[in-house]
């Protein structure tokens, strides 16, 4: 199960990294793509700074994710995985309230099932 953990908190990181590219560095082009149903065309240009804004915040979760494989202690590794792992699922239960529902598939559920698979291991 600690495999599973590891590839599932991977996968989260990633996830978040590639967040982080599209709101700081491709808002207005794949960013448009991906939330054509929540923001009309002309909003994207405006928003390009809250956006930014947002991709970094997406970039400090990856990093904890990222973090969390370089610690050494057992213990301590868990803990700030399931940390940073615990913030994403919160993000993406309030995404999915606030926004759309969608968000808790693609951001809460991984997350969720990593603690599950962290919690197992």
């Amino acid at each position: 199960m600690e495999i599973v953990a590891k590839i599932l908190t991977a996968l989260v990181a990633i996830e978040h990294l590639y967040i982080l590219w599209m709101e700081m560095f491709a808002w207005e082009t794949k960013g448009k793509e991906v939330f054509k149903a929540a923001l009309p065309p002309e909003l994207f240009k405006p928003t390009k700074g809250l956006a930014a804004n947002q991709g970094l915040y997406n970039g400090f979760l990856a990093a904890g994710l990222i973090w969390s494989f370089l610690i050494k202690d057992p213990e301590w590794q868990t803990n700030v995985a399931l940390f940073f792992l615990g913030c994403v699922a919160v993000a993406g239960i309030y995404g999915a309230i606030s926004s759309t529902k969608k968000i808790f598939f693609v951001q809460a559920l991984p997350a969720i099932l990593a603690i599950i698979a962290v919690l197992l291991k």
